[in-house]
């Protein structure tokens, strides 16, 4: 990893300090990462394979910690769903380049943040905060829990995990439907994301998206996740939501606009 910039470092250690406050703490902060990674490795690709390990390793802390929360009976009706969208999402990586890629993840990261946009708005209509209490979202024309919930955000999950790493704000909206308390929703969704994401391995590895240097810069940032879940998890009651989501938001949509934008 000899020929990164210091710039690209600085960004892989943010994008690291990122994902694991993201698994503890900051439920939707990890869709920043998907665009930083990208700008610290050079392709969507690559980038994508190097966030991979980064992300197994704070599911593992994250579901640990919350071990004692987890409500994994809750998903099951979810489970086909994921993986009908991860086959689709392998296809397209197998078909797709990175000229090709890129914009495709632009567009799926600016999707995400339109979806937590929506949600934060949704709340603040309700004036609730940022990780409501239990059943504080109204249940909408898809409650969770029926088919036409799960199909849909398993197949767009499942799809978004795969080619872009890009789950996270549709499986938080997900849970937060199912109206499960703070902690249950951090629990449910460390152990959901910690499977999800040791399944992909193998076909990252497949697609040599994970490669002898993506995983030379994984040992180097693995312990800023390490970090980044600590304060995740200190942050966890005392952070204040609005202004914060607002800021994550912003930054995302720009990094999105960012992989759409032409390369020279």
């Amino acid at each position: 990893m000899n020929d990164l910039q210091p710039w690209q470092w600085a960004v892989g250690v943010l994008a690291a300090l990122l994902a694991g406050m993201a698994k503890t703490g900051v439920p939707g902060l990890g869709i920043l990462v998907v665009p930083l990674m990208v700008l610290v490795v050079g392709d969507s690709r690559h980038g994508a394979g190097a966030l991979l390990p980064l992300l197994c390793a704070a599911d593992l802390f994250a579901a640990w910690w919350y071990r004692r929360q987890a409500a994994v009976g809750k998903l099951w009706e979810l489970a086909p769903w994921l993986l009908l969208g991860m086959a689709f999402g392998a296809v397209v990586l197998a078909r797709a380049d990175d000229r090709m890629l890129r914009p495709l993840l632009g567009a799926i990261v600016l999707s995400m943040v339109a979806l937590q946009a929506w949600r934060v708005w949704q709340q603040e209509r309700r004036t609730e905060p940022a990780l409501p209490p239990a059943g504080s979202l109204p249940a909408g024309p898809l409650p969770a829990g029926s088919l036409p919930a799960a199909a849909g955000y398993g197949v767009v999950g499942g799809f978004a995990t795969t080619v872009a790493n890009a789950a996270g704000p549709v499986m938080n909206t997900y849970l937060l439907r199912m109206g499960l308390p703070k902690a249950e929703f951090m629990g449910t969704g460390a152990w959901l994301f910690l499977v999800i994401n040791f399944t992909k391995i193998p076909l990252f590895v497949a697609q040599d998206m994970i490669t002898a240097r993506t995983l030379q810069l994984d040992a180097v940032l693995i312990i800023v996740v390490v970090f980044g879940c600590l304060i995740g998890r200190w942050l966890f009651a005392r952070l204040p939501q609005r202004g914060f989501t607002i800021t994550v938001l912003t930054l995302a949509a720009a990094g999105g606009v960012l992989l759409l934008w032409p390369r020279g």
